[in-house]
């Protein structure tokens, strides 16, 4: 238990909840940029993967990746909240299930565009998830 905090929380509890909101954070403002600025992203990303395989789906995949990305922030930022006032961590485990699949595709669409150092920046965002999902086995 955690010392002079006014409930009572496990330190996996509290590690548990910490990395539903460190990966919240970073996907939902991820998600919101893309709907804020969908055709700054789609301009972009259609360069990023023209001489790709990827070149004629930058659309829907722009949009998938955005709707990965708001659910699985908004899951884990709720799963969080709920697992440390002592609910069940059902939502957070789906929000960090839909996260993982997030940075696969993600990591699959850096790979093939060739963007090497793109796709090791989400080496640790993946980590970092499965991390979260392995700490429910425990």
């Amino acid at each position: 238990m955690i010392p002079f905090i006014p409930f009572e929380i496990s330190l996996l509890t509290a590690a548990q909840s910490m990395i539903g909101i460190f990966l919240s954070t970073a996907l939902v403002q991820s998600g919101i940029d893309k709907l804020a600025d969908r055709k700054g992203n789609l301009d972009w990303l259609e360069g990023h993967f023209s001489s790709s395989i990827l070149n004629g789906m930058v659309p829907l995949m722009l949009s998938i990746i955005t709707v990965l990305e708001l659910a699985g922030g908004g899951l884990c930022a709720v799963g969080a909240v709920l697992l440390m006032i002592g609910h069940t961590g059902n939502y957070l485990i789906t929000g960090l299930l839909i996260a993982g699949f997030n940075f696969l595709a993600l990591f699959f669409g850096q790979r093939v565009a060739k963007d090497y150092e793109g796709a090791a920046v989400l080496v640790g965002y993946f980590i970092l998830t499965m991390l979260g999902i392995l700490s429910f086995t425990i």
